[in-house]
């Protein structure tokens, strides 16, 4: 199966990219760990995934559905893991046996799991060539599953931002991915991507200022069009200024999470009340039904708590981004899913020019 996709997950992005690329005409396998078997039990027996939207619309058919790593990993060298960032220790223990040099994953998006993926293949595969490891600053689509063999996507993101490690080979990764995703921008470093990211300044912000009303109405109202007010977005407006200063610290000029949203095709340029609130994609987006959500449980520690730590160790100061992550522990009653420390991605400890050579 040369020039085969391989999409890793079960979840809504998953089966929203398998079905897109599928019915773009590329040739698909889905795979999920073995864990999470039931996600994809339905379309096993058919490897077929419905796709309504904006986008590509029908029935798309998969060459192959399985729970099998190494089945799935022989099938093609592009690997496309749209999974949380607290399953990216179960993905790579998974498929770490079974991937090599020839393969590119990407992460979509990654949150520096990159750096985390890297230092756990140098552990458990010492002297082994690493595989290409790429990850974006945001997701494809904005997308859900609405049923067990059905994706619906609200919109396509037109220029999604990547970055490689190593950072050299951001051009092969670029050209390797672009089948699947076309307008594909590089980033200097997989560092500025994930500081890139959109969704730790959003979603923890937001649903923490939305709690009471998350729990009482589990998530019927409009997250963006509802949820994120003048008030709300004068607190993600400051977590953002934080994280342009962690930025700079970097030698990194780092737009605004306004610019952020509109490059992303979110929404019309200005203010991030005007972008978000002009947003055809972001609008029609219910809250969360809960408070047990990806928004909390993986773009606080995997993601704002990283930017904390990663502050605190230039001698950035983040008061209110850390009391946004203080405040999200004692709501989620802990950190589940572990989370992302500098230890982890090989960073704690040097000063900006040593994580800056580090990750380039």
């Amino acid at each position: 199966m040369a020039g085969t996709i391989v999409v890793l997950g079960g979840g809504n992005t998953a089966f929203s990219v398998a079905a897109m690329l599928a019915l773009d005409g590329l040739e698909v396998v889905l795979w999920e760990h073995p864990s999470q078997s039931r996600s994809i039990e339905p379309i096993m027996a058919r490897r077929e995934i419905r796709l309504t939207g904006v986008a590509r619309t029908g029935t798309a058919r998969l060459a192959a559905v399985t729970t099998d790593a190494a089945e799935a990993l022989s099938a093609g060298d592009v690997l496309i893991a749209p999974v949380p960032s607290y399953a990216h220790a179960a993905l790579i223990d998974a498929i770490g046996p079974h991937v090599g040099a020839r393969h590119l994953l990407a992460l979509t998006p990654g949150n520096l799991g990159t750096l985390a993926i890297a230092e756990s293949l140098r552990r458990t595969r010492p002297g082994t060539e690493l595989p290409l490891l790429v990850e974006t600053d945001t997701a494809p689509y904005v997308c859900r599953k609405l049923g067990p063999d059905h994706a619906h996507v609200w919109g396509v993101v037109p220029a999604m931002g990547i970055g490689a490690y190593p950072a050299s080979r951001t051009a092969e990764a670029i050209e390797r991915l672009s089948p699947a995703f076309p307008g594909l921008s590089g980033h200097a470093s997989v560092l500025e991507t994930a500081l890139n990211a959109t969704n730790p300044i959003m979603h923890p912000v937001g649903v923490l200022m939305n709690a009471g009303r998350i729990e009482r109405s589990q998530g019927e109202f409009q997250f963006y069009e509802e949820g994120v007010t003048p008030a709300v977005v004068r607190v993600i407006e400051a977590v953002d200024e934080e994280r342009r200063a962690v930025g700079r610290a970097l030698g990194l000029d780092l737009p605004d999470v306004a610019t952020l949203y509109h490059r992303a095709g979110f929404g019309p340029r200005g203010d991030l009340w005007a972008t978000i609130n002009g947003s055809r994609m972001l609008t029609p987006l219910k809250a969360p039904g809960s408070l047990d959500t990806r928004w909390l449980t993986e773009d606080t520690p995997f993601a704002l708590a990283t930017w904390v730590e990663l502050g605190q160790q230039l001698g950035v100061p983040m008061p209110v981004s850390a009391s946004v992550v203080v405040l999200a522990g004692q709501v989620m009653g802990g950190r589940p899913h572990g989370g992302r420390s500098l230890a982890d991605l090989g960073l704690s400890g040097l000063d900006a020019g040593a994580i800056t050579a580090r990750v380039a």
